[in-house]
């Protein structure tokens, strides 16, 4: 087990008369983190879960599970991850900026749930003059092609 995914290990021990049978460890190999988008561009929250059998991945916003089969713009990619296409972003309507969570469930299993992100989307002054990459462990904001911020974090 990876050292970052023991804080989200999870061992399932089910007692079956006087015999204890144990299943294969359920935890988060990647969770989502806090993310900067702009407006009109996509982002890919990531989310990964290990189990055998393979956990079913769903996504909540601001609490509420999504329903991506009707969404065009939201999908789930194979690994678990969700990409927002065109994010969307104005001054009376911003309904992908909010907090996200990744929900993987194995069925007789149990359900065991991501720490929660908070996706920003840029404004109007930002979408223009901000591109935003990173890599695993780091972050990088650069604005105007002049000042690159860069920030990481830490568990």
């Amino acid at each position: 087990i990876p050292p970052k995914a023991l804080l989200n290990f999870v061992l399932f021990i089910i007692f079956v008369g006087s015999s204890v049978r144990t299943f294969t460890p359920f935890y988060f190999l990647v969770e989502p983190v806090d993310t900067l988008s702009v407006r009109g561009s996509s982002v890919i929250l990531n989310c990964s879960a290990y189990s055998e059998p393979s956990p079913k991945i769903e996504w909540k916003k601001d609490g509420t599970f999504l329903n991506l089969v009707s969404d065009d713009r939201r999908q789930l990619l194979s690994d678990g991850s969700l990409f927002i296409r065109n994010v969307v972003h104005s001054k009376h309507s911003k309904p992908d900026e909010g907090y996200y969570q990744c929900v993987a469930t194995v069925e007789n299993l149990g359900t065991i749930v991501s720490r929660t992100a908070k996706l920003t989307v840029a404004g109007k002054f930002f979408s223009s003059n901000l591109f935003v990459f990173s890599n695993f462990y780091k972050r990088y904001i650069l604005i105007k092609s002049s000042i690159v911020l860069e920030f990481s974090f830490n568990w």
